[in-house]
């Protein structure tokens, strides 16, 4: 299975997204879930990618305050129960899986463990509703590695985006590390001078490697694509997403000849 990010930078309607996703190739879509986007009516999204012959992957819970998860305030109070509504939203509109970033930026308050307590109760409750919740690594993958050594629950996992392992720590190999808990991916590309969201192959990631490393991780599900049209103004939206699902296919075809 291919998938990709729903938005991927034109100013399009969401219908329209779907529509050409899918005539691209994709087999699916990831979904960001708030209004950030202008898009108020982001909850009517799912059942309109399935009219579209589209599978829902996953979601992209908001981060934008995410760093108040470490601290003792009423804002990460109020995250939390943020978050588990989003658990008990995945299980209504029947998404298996959410991606959440365990911090943002470089300014982070210290990890701890009321943080820890915090994502516990979200765990707890993704396990309650047989909902995923995959932490993906972000500019201080301490926090990532935090989460994972402490909570052991066969519902909290591994969101492996390539653009910000490159650029960010590329000499931590994070596969080995948590290969094993890996549930959802974030593939694209850059040169390591910024964070471009390029299509694969675009800028300078070893993507014989990279594939190798997920197939031998175990991981069985949808080479996903967080490409954005940055680098690609004067291309068409059609023929941005023809040469990502083209780029994709390469990764899948890489992914299943790695040994």
């Amino acid at each position: 299975m291919i998938t990709t990010f729903s938005w991927f930078g034109y100013e399009l309607s969401m219908s329209e997204n779907f529509k050409r996703i899918k005539q691209a190739g994709f087999d699916g879509v990831m979904l960001w879930w708030d209004d950030s986007f202008g898009d108020i009516e982001y909850r009517g999204n799912p059942d309109l990618a399935r009219k579209s012959g589209l599978y829902v992957e996953n979601i992209h819970a908001p981060f934008k305050r995410i760093n108040n998860i470490w601290l003792d305030n009423i804002v990460g109070n109020d995250l939390t129960e943020y978050y588990l509504h989003l658990i008990t939203e995945c299980a209504e509109y029947g998404i298996p899986t959410i991606v959440m970033h365990p911090s943002s930026g470089n300014n982070v308050p210290p990890y701890n463990p009321l943080g820890l307590d915090r994502i516990r109760r979200i765990i707890d409750k993704a396990e309650k509703y047989n909902i995923y919740v995959a932490f993906e690594n972000m500019r201080r993958y301490e926090y990532l590695k935090y989460i994972l050594d402490n909570i052991d629950s066969p519902r909290a996992g591994f969101c492996y985006d390539t653009g910000h392992h490159h650029y960010w720590h590329p000499k931590c190999n994070l596969l080995a590390q948590y290969g094993s808990r890996l549930m959802a991916l974030h593939l694209h590309d850059n040169n390591r001078i910024e964070d471009q969201h390029l299509i694969p192959f675009d800028g300078t990631i070893d993507w014989q490697t990279t594939m190798r490393q997920i197939r031998q991780s175990g991981y069985k599900g949808a080479i996903a694509l967080e490409a954005e049209n940055g680098g690609y103004q004067n291309l068409p939206p059609e023929t941005f997403l023809r040469l990502a699902f083209d780029r994709a296919k390469t990764l899948e075809r890489l992914s299943d000849n790695s040994v």
